[in-house]
């Protein structure tokens, strides 16, 4: 059982918090590159401090603090200059180390030295796999852990984006809960598409620890250990990330009570798409609900999950819970987080802090490029298909036509070759 004082400290990620110095450790995605090619800034909220990400002209990135330090105006209306942004109030101008580097009417009556006074907080900005990654901890900043899929250059990638309404923690620990999936994500989607037969029952499962985090392997009824769900180990990687198979998922928390869900997508290219290269990653906004009804949208895997989020409250009160077996991760992942405050307030190094830049290989992970020719990957992607003919993405609803037409692009096929195999598959259900 968690105590209140446990799931305060758990939870809260402001500076100066427990939870939120250890989470200043790591770095976090942010936005997407293809967000700049036409705008120059955005704002961000991220660990309970509003922010301004920006790009200056001459292709530098910087992340300030969005209130300008003369009026408090907002800097995400700024204007960015070929170094530095803007203030669009009175025309201050800062670098990306956050010093204000013009003031023009204190100029020109003659204080040019007023502005050496003058300073908003800076952080470090990186560009990796098409994302934009935060640092807002101590000096000097660890390297960003490089998993390996996120060097494929060889498939199709897009990122996705969307916002929910709850503590990031209960996010997290979704991830590493497999009996979830039986109920959650099996059952109840046979039963919103009036199929009442139940999924395969989980026989067993197993919860190992690597280096950066854990993973955990599930066995269903009439499988043995050869199956894809015994091989392949879904992965929760300190101390926000989920790594199932062929995606990644950041769950940053925006502040106590709101959390921004980062997807980066690998999709394999059949195997007569060899040579593929991918000039530019598209990103896109995931919308939660279904309109003017306000219900959460239930048909895609995360959409899924965020209800079960959401439907824990803002900040789930863990001290009324009563864990099963089945929680083991979830427990693990608790302590481990509580130990790693710990090590932070000592001045130690927290687990999952990657010691280089080289790339890391994650377990289970084999077999994640081997060529498919075209009825293999048809196969595969029949393994992920949503019930839906326009929408070939399982994670989250809402994929615009544009990203899909481009993936449509990338792997050689048309939308009606797509909607005859679904047609077909719904014939063999």
């Amino acid at each position: 059982m968690v105590t209140i004082e446990e799931n305060q400290r758990l939870t809260e990620v402001g500076r100066g918090t427990e939870m939120g110095e250890l989470l200043r450790r790591y770095w976090h995605p942010i936005a997407a590159v293809s967000e700049f090619e036409g705008h120059a800034t955005k704002p961000v909220r991220l660990l309970g401090e509003d922010l301004v990400l920006f790009r200056d002209r001459s292709g530098q990135y910087g992340l300030l603090e969005r209130h300008c330090p003369h009026r408090r105006a907002d800097l995400s209306y700024g204007f960015v200059e070929e170094c530095g942004l803007r203030c669009n109030y009175h025309g201050w101008l800062f670098d990306q180390e956050g010093r204000c580097i013009e003031q023009p009417f204190e100029e020109v009556t003659g204080t040019s030295r007023f502005k050496e006074r003058v300073k908003v907080a800076a952080y470090e900005i990186r560009e990796c796999a098409g994302l934009l990654f935060a640092y807002l901890g101590p000096q000097p900043a660890p390297p960003i852990p490089l998993f390996e899929p996120l060097t494929y250059t060889d498939g199709f990638v897009q990122i996705v984006f969307s916002e929910v309404a709850c503590n990031w923690l209960q996010c997290q620990e979704n991830s590493i809960d497999p009996v979830h999936f039986e109920w959650l994500h099996s059952n109840w989607t046979r039963e919103l598409t009036g199929d009442h037969r139940r999924a395969p029952t989980h026989q067993k499962i197993d919860f190992v620890e690597f280096a950066y985090g854990f993973g955990y392997r599930r066995l269903l009824a009439g499988e043995d250990t050869s199956s894809r769900s015994w091989q392949w180990q879904r992965l929760c990687i300190l101390p926000h990330l989920f790594q199932p198979i062929n995606h990644f998922e950041w769950r940053i928390p925006i502040d106590d009570r709101r959390t921004l869900t980062v997807v980066w997508h690998y999709s394999r290219l059949p195997s007569d798409r060899a040579g593929y290269r991918q000039e530019t990653i598209p990103h896109w906004y995931a919308p939660s609900s279904e309109g003017e009804t306000g219900r959460y949208r239930s048909t895609h895997v995360i959409n899924q999950d965020t209800i079960a989020w959401v439907g824990q409250g803002e900040i789930a009160d863990r001290e009324n819970e009563h864990l099963g077996r089945s929680d083991e991760g979830v427990r693990m992942l608790r302590r481990q987080l509580l130990a790693d405050m710990a090590a932070v307030a000592r001045g130690d190094v927290p687990k999952g802090i990657a010691p280089d830049e080289s790339v890391i290989h994650l377990p289970g992970r084999s077999g994640l490029r081997e060529p498919l020719d075209r009825d293999a990957w048809w196969e595969d992607l029949r393994l992920f298909h949503r019930n839906t003919e326009s929408d070939y993405f399982s994670l989250l609803a809402g994929q615009p036509i544009e990203v899909r037409t481009q993936f449509e692009a990338a792997a050689g096929i048309t939308h009606d070759e797509f909607v005859e195999r679904v047609q077909r598959w719904e014939t063999m259900s």
